[in-house]
């Protein structure tokens, strides 16, 4: 499994329950490169394997991507990368690791992996119905209805953060009134004003104010730092709200660096869902922060491939055979790989020798 973030880098090796045997992060730069981050990402599975699973078959792949996927449930094995993201736009990168693997693969968004993470291995164990939110740059949610990841039907449910707001008389997208960005910016504004002591020494110092350092300043006791993570909160807490009233989960996970690093928000949040909710939305329902940090995603990046395998419809045609790898599909789209890695190398020598 593998973890794509705008900064960040997560692969993984988990067994057929979903439990990770080993797992290592990294910085990178996701929008610089798509070949390099590419042939980073192998690097480190072939690293992973060799060290800890160096006789154990890779049945599939599952890779959590920053953007919505909008392929996927209507086919067994994705043939080819589906857009996901315009600066990777024709890029084979499924194709890729199929074919240096020979191991089916599959693409989920960064909130539906992390959403069936705690699913299954955080929180959300004894849960039927929960929601996943995650406080970023951008705010999206996931949602486990019955049990199942719900998807939508393009692959692109919970883009909560286009939902509008109005704040004062201010009208704009949760994503801009209550995002990182807005907390980044407002905490700016506070210390060139000098509204917080704090971020103001900070700046002075020559130390950046982001969204990081208001929430340090918010957990040192800072009022303006406080005050900005709070109308944050209650502005998402709002939304939330909504979607509370809606579904009626059992549990709310919040997620995200702001999420688990400050109580202030969760606070906010906490505060507004339940002062907006219906009563018998609330009165069990459990608001609480991830515990399960960046190993989320991978944990559910495991299980999209292990329900995917296991699908009956899938696992009707493999299970003779003992391994996902003989399904006749699967055959099929691994010849199909070959044959275009041999035209493309054909298409390249060509070139090469051509006067």
């Amino acid at each position: 499994m593998a973890t794509l973030d705008q900064s960040a880098l997560g692969v993984g090796i988990a067994d057929l329950s979903g439990r990770l045997f080993t797992e290592h992060h990294e910085a990178i730069d996701f929008g610089s490169d798509a070949s390099s981050t590419s042939e980073r990402v192998i690097a480190l599975f072939d690293w992973l394997i060799a060290k800890h699973a160096p006789a154990m078959p890779v049945w599939g792949i599952a890779v959590s991507v920053p953007g919505p996927v909008t392929e996927g449930d209507d086919i067994l094995f994705m043939e080819q990368t589906p857009p996901f993201l315009p600066a990777w736009e024709g890029f084979p990168f499924v194709e890729t690791l199929v074919g240096r693997f020979g191991a089916p693969v599959w693409l989920r968004s960064s909130i539906e992996t992390m959403t069936m993470g705690e699913r299954f291995a955080g929180a959300g164990r004894s849960v039927r119905n929960m929601l996943f939110v995650k406080v970023g740059k951008r705010i999206g949610a996931g949602l486990i209805f019955d049990g199942r990841l719900y998807r939508g039907g393009k692959g692109a449910a919970g883009l909560i953060g286009q939902m509008p707001l109005q704040a004062g008389d201010r009208t704009s997208t949760l994503d801009a009134m209550a995002g990182s960005d807005m907390i980044a910016r407002e905490g700016m504004a506070a210390a060139q004003s000098g509204k917080s002591l704090l971020l103001a020494d900070t700046l002075r110092r020559g130390g950046n104010v982001g969204a990081i350092e208001v929430s340090q300043a918010a957990q040192s006791g800072d009022p303006a730092s406080m005050e900005i993570l709070s109308q944050s909160g209650r502005l998402i807490g709002h939304s939330v709200a909504m979607l509370a009233n809606m579904l009626n989960p059992d549990l709310i996970i919040l997620s995200g660096t702001m999420a688990q690093t400050n109580d202030l928000l969760l606070a906010a949040v906490r505060e507004t869902v339940y002062g907006e909710s219906h009563p018998l939305v609330t009165r069990d329902l459990i608001i609480t922060k991830s515990q399960m940090g960046s190993s989320a995603g991978l944990v559910g990046a495991a299980m999209v491939v292990v329900e995917s395998l296991f699908e009956p419809q899938c696992l009707k045609d493999w299970i003779v055979s003992g391994t996902p790898l003989s399904h006749p599909v699967f055959l099929s789209l691994l010849a199909s790989c070959a044959a275009r890695e041999a035209e493309s190398h054909v298409e390249v020598t060509r070139k090469a020798v051509a006067p």
